[in-house]
């Protein structure tokens, strides 16, 4: 196969026009096309009036080797090439390894994103993982967030970001990232969620994303394949310490505690936890593992009328059904030297109610597969380090988000409604005392008030400088009534869990994986899907060592 590369097309094409584009680029008859794929499809919407469709093409042709000689060499035409191998390849026979009489189950802690593709290659390698959920089964869960939306009753366990498929399972689904993944790691991801029931344009289209009921059903498509596989979920298992024994060669996991008081013998642990398990972190810290602050952001949830923001990104062609609904990226540098940006944007959305401790409020934008709600959202943050703005302890900047949280919550109410602010009101300084035409969709509901008391200084300056600015960007964004909601402040895990860079384990605790975002690793589904593999890959490198070592001994 070959890969042809910047294939040009318009919005409206017909079918017949793609193929009579690769016969054009290739100089080549009908009869020498054997086929094609479309592996990816982006578009260029830079001129409103004449958005192109940019293909990336696999192609069957006859004399294949021919063709790539004359048409890379001689017309020096470097958008063709080899198609390289996707294919994933396991790292190890698990199966071999779980038959040995030493044998300890690998055990994964969090079922989220990462720790769901690395119980799915454990499970895939024949390794039979143990995973330990602290909160409920999806549908469950599902019901526990709807109530907490609708009733303000939150349980601390099973909320937007405790459960069965982690806070992805309740965002937009976007499954894009700009790691780079030279071994094709996303693919194999995205190909066993269209395994699970994504829709099948995940793997070409350029910003793929699947939504929230979607989402539910995939994860338990998988959590059943993960199961036939030898697979063991425990759901409502948290837990609450590690027994880590100091060796001659150092410190090394030996088991895990449950809150039940139960006790789980293994010497490999993947900490898939998410970016939210504060008591963990400091469950962590207090047994020595080595922890750094790392810096994140925060902010608040913008909305829009998403007609406003089709427009402003696709002119004439808003609606059209390639383009869906429109999304935007933004960034401002700020004249007091720091950066405000759009983060999780979230086209044909809702702004929803995230926290996952009492007396604390944060917000997270959601979409579903359709997005067809029908205001536009996306966090509006600015940018903090623990050098400048939370020095001197690894956990004070879970610390300052807590302080952040609790005045949220007290300036929405005290009843888990958020505080809200006008746009224009926000910029000009004054408090909002009715909306307008665009209606906040979080529940509750949203209290205005003034957001300024919330968010340190420096981050209102810089707030109010870029909102203005984005109207250069993005003509119209500065909306008098355009509606703020806050808190914003989980974009990443204050934390990193440090690893070596060769074998994933903990920098100081051998036998201890720190996975995903909630360990510094990932930001988004895609890049944790792919960091569980490369942890699961380690995991099974890591045992299959560990037992040539025995058996040389």
């Amino acid at each position: 196969m070959l890969r042809l590369n910047e294939v040009k097309l318009p919005l409206n094409h017909a079918e017949a026009e793609l193929s009579a584009a690769i016969l054009a680029r290739l100089d080549i008859g009908a009869d020498d096309l054997l086929g094609f794929t479309v592996f990816k499809r982006s578009y260029d919407a830079r001129k409103k009036s004449a958005i192109v469709l940019i293909y990336s093409l696999d192609i069957d042709v006859r004399n294949e080797a021919a063709v790539l000689q004359r048409i890379r060499h001689d017309r020096h035409d470097i958008h063709l090439m080899p198609s390289p191998d996707m294919a994933y390849k396991f790292v190890a026979d698990g199966a071999q390894l779980a038959a040995h009489p030493d044998f300890q189950r690998p055990v994964v802690i969090g079922i989220g994103p990462c720790g769901l593709l690395t119980a799915l290659l454990l499970a895939q390698m024949g390794l039979r993982p143990i995973i330990l959920e602290r909160g409920k089964v999806v549908r469950e869960r599902t019901v526990d967030t709807f109530g907490f939306w609708r009733q303000r009753k939150l349980n601390p366990e099973s909320n937007v970001q405790f459960g069965e498929g982690g806070a992805g399972t309740f965002s937009d689904g976007k499954l894009y990232s700009q790691i780079k993944d030279p071994k094709h790691y996303g693919r194999k991801v995205l190909t066993e969620f269209v395994k699970a029931g994504a829709p099948e344009e995940i793997v070409y289209v350029s910003k793929p994303h699947i939504g929230t009921f979607r989402l539910v059903k995939m994860v338990e498509s998988m959590r059943e394949n993960i199961e036939a596989l030898g697979g063991e979920y425990r759901f409502d298992s948290k837990v609450t310490d590690i027994d880590i024994e100091e060796t001659a060669n150092g410190r090394q996991v030996r088991a895990v505690m449950l809150e039940s008081g139960e006790k789980i013998v293994t010497d490999h642990v993947v900490l898939a936890i998410g970016h939210s398990a504060r008591d963990t972190f400091q469950m962590l810290y207090d047994r020595g593992v080595y922890i750094e602050a790392k810096p994140f952001s925060i902010g608040f949830r913008v909305e829009h009328p998403q007609s406003l923001i089709d427009t402003c990104r696709f002119g004439p062609n808003a609606g059209h059904p390639i383009l869906g609904a429109a999304d935007y990226k933004l960034v401002h540098h700020a004249s007091n030297g720091r950066a405000v940006y759009s983060f999780c944007m979230c086209p044909g959305g809702t702004v929803v109610a995230a926290a996952s401790e009492p007396g604390r409020l944060v917000t997270n934008g959601m979409s579903q597969y359709s997005r067809n709600e029908r205001n536009a959202n996306s966090a509006i943050v600015v940018s903090i380090s623990p050098e400048v703005d939370y020095p001197g302890h690894p956990l004070a900047g879970m610390e300052f988000q807590r302080r952040l949280e609790e005045k949220a919550f007290e300036l929405g109410g005290g009843t888990y409604d958020a505080p809200g602010q006008l746009m224009g009101d926000f910029v000009a300084g004054r408090a909002s005392t009715e909306f307008g035409s665009v209606t906040p969709s979080y529940k509750p509901a949203v209290h205005l008030t003034d957001l300024a008391q919330i968010l340190p200084e420096y981050a209102v300056t810089a707030l109010r400088e870029a909102f203005p600015a984005f109207d250069k960007q993005l003509k119209g964004y500065f909306r008098h009534d355009a509606v703020l909601t806050g808190l914003e402040t989980r974009t990443s895990s204050p934390i990193r869990i440090k690893r070596r860079d060769d074998t994933l384990q903990s920098l100081n605790t051998a036998g201890l994986f720190p996975a995903g975002e909630g360990a510094g690793y990932a930001g988004g589904i895609l890049s944790a899907g792919v960091d569980g593999i490369k942890v699961a890959e380690a995991v099974a490198l890591s045992m299959a060592a560990a037992q040539a070592k025995a058996q040389s001994a």
